[in-house]
């Protein structure tokens, strides 16, 4: 018999790797998503698997469509990505937020307590729950700071996981995810931003790069890493919280180097701050500037995790590392940008 797995989310980045991961792996897979979501399956025609999946109506908002979904099909496995993704957005929509990415959690674990106990659950956390830290690292046993709505609402969903898996005794595994990017990641994302900006300046379709904070620095690996770790989670006999990560941390800017050194393109740097901006040295012209409006309300300056559990327990293991990442991202919007011009 075939495992039916669930994935909410599955139109975004890491649905979609995930449920590509999911397939190789002989799973039913089906792909829980609004119908909006699914309006232009653009990741799925990316990876060939649009025709493999069962799309099924589903909203976090709905606890109709929630109950109706898993009393249908019994889940062996389920896997809640579904979120309003993007941090900056959380500060105007706090409201829709919390209602998706807080409440949403609840709602679905007590769907599985009431229809279906025997199911697995993955909730996908994340690092920025972590927020305002001093830690020089951050792992399980780090406490909790967030600094957005986005966060909060993500350390809800964390908590109550906790507390259905402590109550009731269910199988639910959070995944503490730190940033993990890829060729699919949404272009709203800072690093995507990088890519598709820094390849039209190098294609000359573009003259400058606006950014906000440069000094951030993020744990980034590759999305396609990170989903085996989701599953792997959920092969275990007990159920447990981990944190996915490189373990290693760069900042904007840093990110815009590697790109630069990729291109042949030498980067200057001149002031700092919000007057801080890179000059492309072989024709003295700045191509990256700094908008202070795309700082967020409450920055988050640092993160950096340490996955030693996950590498001992899960047997889990950092396959891509920072200058592979970029340079698979890169290479990817070249490509794009070259054939849409």
């Amino acid at each position: 018999m075939k495992k039916i797995a669930c994935i909410t989310g599955t139109s975004g980045q890491d649905g979609s790797y995930l449920a590509d991961l999911l397939l190789n792996k002989n799973y039913v897979v089906v792909a829980a998503d609004r119908r909006s979501a699914r309006s232009d399956n653009w990741r799925h025609k990316y990876l060939n698997i649009e025709k493999k999946l069962i799309y099924e109506n589903f909203d976090l908002t709905d606890q109709g469509s929630i109950d109706r979904l898993i009393k249908n099909y019994k889940f062996d496995e389920f896997y809640n990505l579904a979120a309003q993704s993007f941090v900056g957005s959380s500060f105007n929509t706090p409201i829709s937020t919390s209602e998706i990415n807080g409440m949403g959690v609840l709602r679905i674990l007590e769907s599985i307590r009431l229809n279906s106990p025997k199911t697995k659950f993955y909730q996908a956390s994340t690092s920025e729950m972590f927020g305002k830290t001093s830690n020089s690292y951050q792992n399980e046993q780090t406490i909790f700071y967030p600094r957005s709505p986005y966060a909060v609402a993500k350390t809800f969903g964390h908590y109550i996981g906790q507390n259905y898996r402590d109550s009731f005794g269910l199988f639910i595994s959070n995944g503490i995810l730190f940033n993990h990017e890829s060729p699919l990641r949404g272009e709203e994302f800072v690093t995507r931003k990088i890519t598709i900006g820094m390849s039209e300046i190098f294609y000359n379709k573009k003259r400058f790069l606006e950014l906000g904070n440069l000094d951030a620095k993020r744990d980034w690996g590759y999305a396609k890493d990170y989903v085996e770790a989701m599953w792997k989670m959920l092969q275990q006999k007990k159920s447990d919280d981990f944190v996915v990560s490189t373990g290693q941390s760069h900042s904007v800017s840093d990110f815009i180097n590697q790109c630069c050194k990729l291109l042949g393109i030498q980067i200057k740097w001149k002031g700092k701050g919000i007057n801080r901006v890179g000059i492309n040295l072989k024709t003295n012209r700045v191509i990256i500037k700094v908008n202070p409006n795309l700082y967020r309300p409450a920055e988050v300056d640092y993160l950096r995790g340490s996955s030693k559990k996950a590498k001992s327990k899960l047997k889990w293991k950092v396959k891509t590392n920072f200058k592979q990442l970029v340079k698979i991202m890169l290479d990817a919007d070249l490509d794009r940008v070259k054939k849409s011009y």
